[in-house]
């Protein structure tokens, strides 16, 4: 039998190791190898943004999950991981180390039910495995849903793990939003949003950026966006910087067509320009 493919910052399979909830990648922010952990294999999320990766996307929750399923598979990987030889066979060199556990997937990990029941359980296998406060906890999210008190909860129990999350933050116009990320939640819902879980949780911005037919984002719309960084910081908001990336894998969306990568020349002077409003910037091609 054929040894399995190593892995790339380019291959997000979530079927990598034939689990159904729990994925290995080779993360390009993360520097290293992250665990995912795919609450959504339905392929369902209350968004549709139009750069997104996930094949026959539908909107809709999270099914119930197995929690029995997710903990063996957890074990398993972390196990092959950290005791086997998975790093050597399936890593390339300089990205053999274990980054973060990342409740990421197909979809909006914090529609699921058992959200916070997931973020216990993972606590109690990062004691298990030794590897609690040593690699990060990180929930991928549109944070549409964190008024919630069951996901409330679930931030509040990261944090206690060494949990932050990444808060997707792609505009901050109504406009720019509905073309984006398909929803019409308006901006400032969601900036009251990210300011509730940035408080209840160590918090980043997650931010694509990308050309729609040729153009980048408009003068307009990037001023909208630096007077959103401008009022997180006169407003004090914990939020710790941002991570600003660019398409590195095609769009799986009806609108992949008309979508392109931006240059990294452009991404590091808007990167200048929401260092100057004052965060932090990650850059990521």
């Amino acid at each position: 039998m054929a040894r399995p493919a190593p892995l790339t910052p380019r291959d997000h399979d979530r079927d990598s190791v034939g689990m159904r909830y729990v994925y290995p990648v080779v993360s390009r922010r993360a520097g290293g190898v992250s665990v995912g952990v795919n609450l959504n294999p339905n392929n369902a999320c209350n968004w549709a943004c139009v750069y997104c990766q996930v094949p026959t996307l539908i909107r809709g929750t999270a099914p119930d999950i197995d929690l029995e399923c997710l903990e063996t598979e957890l074990r398993a990987m972390l196990d092959a991981i950290l005791h086997g030889d998975f790093m050597q066979t399936r890593v390339p060199d300089g990205a053999q180390r274990l980054n973060d556990i990342a409740l990421s997937g197909n979809g909006e990990p914090t529609s699921a039910q058992a959200f916070p029941e997931v973020i216990e359980l993972i606590g109690r296998i990062l004691g298990d495995f030794g590897l609690a406060g040593r690699i990060k906890l990180v929930l991928i999210t549109n944070g549409s849903l964190i008024d919630r008190p069951r996901v409330q909860a679930g931030l509040r129990q990261m944090a206690a793990l060494n949990g932050e999350t990444w808060f997707k933050f792609d505009s901050a116009t109504a406009a720019g939003m509905r073309a984006i990320n398909q929803t019409r939640i308006r901006p400032e819902k969601q900036f009251e949003r990210l300011a509730l879980a940035a408080r209840l949780c160590p918090a980043w911005l997650q931010t694509c950026v990308f050309a729609r037919d040729g153009e980048p984002p408009t003068e307009a719309e990037q001023q909208a966006y630096l007077a959103a960084i401008a009022r997180i910081v006169r407003e004090r908001i914990p939020v710790r910087g941002v991570l600003l990336y660019g398409l590195a894998r095609p769009s799986m969306q009806p609108q992949a067509s008309h979508l392109s990568a931006l240059p990294a020349a452009w991404l590091d002077a808007y990167a200048d320009r929401i260092r100057e409003a004052g965060l932090a910037v990650r850059v990521t091609p």
